[in-house]
């Protein structure tokens, strides 16, 4: 049984969710949770709310991507494989749009996240 996140009951009082919903919510955690933030998970986080605040470049935007990528590959490689990943930055909004397939199902998603700094 995989738990909601953030928790939100059911008319039955539950609060569960599907496998590819599960998977979608641990990806937007681990995306905007910072390293440091998860007391016994130390490394856990991708760092990406700090590049809001970097200067915007091609190069910026390249390694945002591979750090991303990279960092989905390290903690859920083993659930989703990810092919793409794109990172937008506009003012205080940061729109990332995540390319991947479920390993269960080996179905594609297409999944994006915003985040208002």
């Amino acid at each position: 049984m995989n738990i909601e996140f953030p928790f939100l009951i059911d008319g039955r009082g539950r609060a569960s969710i599907s496998g590819d919903q599960h998977v979608r919510d641990l990806i937007e955690q681990l995306l905007f949770t910072n390293p440091g933030e998860r007391v016994n998970r130390p490394t856990l986080g991708s760092g990406l709310l700090q590049m809001v605040f970097a200067p915007s470049s091609d190069e910026l935007a390249a390694a945002t991507q591979f750090l991303v990528q990279g960092t989905l590959q390290q903690w859920l490689g083993d659930l989703i494989q990810a092919e793409a990943v794109r990172v937008i930055t506009q003012d205080s909004t940061l729109q990332v749009t995540v390319q991947y397939v479920v390993r269960s199902s080996q179905l594609r998603q297409v999944a994006t996240f915003s985040k208002t700094i």
